[in-house]
């Protein structure tokens, strides 16, 4: 394994310049002030005009290169931003310390940490592009929008105006060979169950049970392969045994972002002395029974149980008996496949964090759909769940999908190329995750609109990784979509 970090030594060498780069500068979402400035100081040196909008995104503008003049206006578009996760023994600060890549074989990756070729590539190829002399295109524009893992804060704050181009290609797609031309919309869902405490049984034993070893990913892109979500199956495992064991809870907690599946959960409790075997006969079991059913899914999946300090208040029965059946019954996964495309998801929920609180326990899940009527029947299901709990739901950050245009002038233009550069027929998709071309159509309903990508496995979690041979054929491949963008249409 080689673990050199001589990125730029790759093809495209101006794209992994670049990406090492912006490795080097810590920049999870709403921390990416500091890339930002990077960028807009390098832009000035060489004379682009650069644009910071009231959210903080980026414009830079590129003029056309000789004898291209006349070409219509592209933007091509990345996010700024990275999702920050880590393994649960990695000592990383993902606001102060850089991401360490590696190459390993044919990939490109991190060590314990996620590593930002999700929009990290993209981002590069649009910044080299700036940077190039030699590269042939009609003007442009560079859209780098903020907090897109986050809430898509910068594509919420585009305003009308801002742009000048009548094509947008989307660099945020994560497979080679596949166009794609639609995505899912998504709303955040908010669960707060209220809960009440009571004083700490005595004549018992304190343990914490965690999971871990799950491989997590992409709420959206990985949502139908059938991994396990940490939160569930804890949950699971509760409300298989708690009564049975006497066992009283005195914290849950799991995942780390809304759009990310969870990796790692875990539940701290008391059980009578007496139960203490018991309960690790169950545990054993437990883990034989998932070890079993996820065997492809999840090889690495590990139900540790530990002895813990015994806490001073532990949930009331009713809160406790209202919480785990809240947590299991709540839907997760792919709810429903899309009738229309095959093989695509149409509406899914992620079940993505539970914390708590002295007075509550939070549940924050992401809800993603083609259609606006399958968002909105995941929102009644959890709407429902929640009054049977008595626990208060908000919905929050709700995007719109990017509707599919068969006749998308630029997507043509993409799969000729494509086709004339690798013979062979590229797939057009529609991708389950919140790209930000959806929101991009309400103040810019004309904009022509594409995505394309390398490959990258695995985003959103530690084991990302982005494939050296596709980022190459990612760049040729643009490099000429832009060198054919036909002539503004004369007024």
């Amino acid at each position: 394994m080689t673990t050199t970090t001589e990125l730029n030594q790759l093809f495209p060498r101006p794209l992994w310049h670049w990406f090492e780069q912006i490795c080097a500068v810590p920049h999870p979402s709403k921390h990416e002030a500091a890339l930002s400035q990077l960028i807009q100081d390098w832009a000035k040196q060489r004379g682009l005009p650069v644009v910071v909008d009231q959210v903080g995104n980026l414009i830079i503008r590129k003029p056309a290169t000789a004898g291209m003049e006349d070409r219509k206006m592209v933007v091509i578009q990345a996010h700024i931003d990275m999702v920050p996760q880590k393994n649960a023994d990695k000592v990383h600060d993902f606001v102060t310390d850089p991401i360490q890549p590696r190459i390993d074989g044919d990939w490109v990756k991190a060590t314990g940490t996620t590593l930002g070729a999700d929009n990290g590539i993209g981002m590069a190829s649009a910044l080299a592009i700036l940077g190039a002399d030699d590269i042939r295109h009609g003007p442009l524009e560079v859209l780098l929008t903020v907090d897109e893992e986050a809430g898509m804060t910068g594509a919420f704050g585009l305003q009308p105006g801002m742009l000048e181009a009548e094509i947008l290609i989307n660099t945020d797609s994560e497979q080679e060979g596949e166009i794609y031309m639609g995505c899912a919309g998504g709303v955040d869902a908010e669960i707060s169950l209220p809960v009440s405490w009571q004083t700490a049984a005595a004549d018992q034993q304190a343990y914490t049970l965690s999971l871990s070893g799950l491989k997590g990913g992409h709420s959206g892109v990985n949502i139908h392969l059938g991994r396990g979500n940490a939160n569930k199956l804890i949950a699971r495992f509760l409300a298989g045994h708690a009564a049975e064991l006497g066992l009283a809870l005195s914290e849950i907690k799991g995942g780390s972002l809304r759009n990310a599946i969870p990796r790692e959960a875990q539940c701290s409790f008391t059980v009578p002395t007496a139960q203490a075997g018991l309960l690790q006969q169950r545990v054993s079991q437990y883990q034989a029974i998932l070890q079993a059913e996820l065997a492809s899914a999840e090889p690495a999946l590990k139900l540790q149980l530990e002895t813990s300090t015994a806490p001073a208040q532990t949930l009331q029965a009713d809160s406790q008996r209202t919480l785990i059946n809240l947590i299991n019954s709540c839907p997760n996964g792919v709810i429903r496949m899309s009738d229309e495309i095959a093989g695509v998801t149409e509406s899914s929920l992620n079940v993505g964090v539970i914390s708590t609180s002295s007075d509550k326990v939070t549940v924050l899940c992401l809800i993603r759909s083609l259609i606006d009527s399958g968002r909105e029947n995941i929102e009644s299901s959890l709407q429902s769940l929640s009054d049977l709990a008595g626990a208060q739901i908000a919905f929050s950050g709700c995007y719109p999908g990017w509707k599919p245009d068969t006749s998308s002038p630029v997507m043509a233009i993409v799969r000729q190329t494509y086709e004339s550069i690798y013979h062979k027929e590229p797939v057009i998709m529609v991708i389950h995750a919140g790209l930000e071309c959806g929101l991009f159509k309400k103040h810019y309903p004309d904009l022509d609109m594409v995505s394309i990508g390398p490959t990258i496995r695995y985003p959103h979690g530690p084991d990302e990784m982005v494939n050296i041979e596709t980022v190459g054929q990612y760049w040729t491949l643009l490099l000429a979509v832009l060198e054919r963008i036909p002539a503004k249409v004369a007024n």
